[in-house]
């Protein structure tokens, strides 16, 4: 069965609040990326600021690994309410494409399923009920 994870949005202040979390919790972050290492959108120019923001990272807690990123420029900042995502990490592509396809009905697609640079098969949605999610299938080495 597919594992659900909390997955939280900041307006480029993830790296301090995971850092929090980190010194509260205990443990390690398995990854921690930046919007400076992934391939940019052709024509698409970043400020430091925006390039130094956090794509990704992971804290487990538990039996849960807490999830985060900082707002890419591109689409805005978070407001209250549309600040987290409930992340979704399946067992195979034909369940992430069952999960993806009954959530998602009714609701509005922002990003279809596809193949990652990360080596994943990732999509995001708002459901019909205003819900954030994201549903993930790592084909290589999972990305905590």
């Amino acid at each position: 069965m597919a594992a659900v994870n909390p997955y939280l949005m900041f307006n480029g202040t993830c790296e301090e609040a995971f850092l929090f979390y980190k010194s509260v919790f205990g443990g390690e972050f398995p990854y921690i990326g930046k919007f400076k290492d992934a391939p940019a959108e052709e024509g698409e120019v970043l400020s430091e600021e925006a390039l130094n923001r956090i794509m990704h990272v992971s804290l487990p807690i538990g039996n849960t690994i807490l999830m985060g990123s900082d707002t890419h420029p591109r689409y805005g900042d978070v407001g209250f309410g549309d600040n987290f995502s409930i992340s979704i990490n399946a067992e195979s592509t034909e369940e992430a494409d069952r999960i993806f396809n009954g959530l998602s009905a009714g609701g509005h697609v922002e990003m279809p399923l596809a193949d990652t640079f990360w080596g994943a098969y990732f999509g995001m949605f708002k459901d019909k009920f205003g819900i954030n999610w994201m549903v993930n299938f790592d084909k290589n080495e999972p990305m905590k």
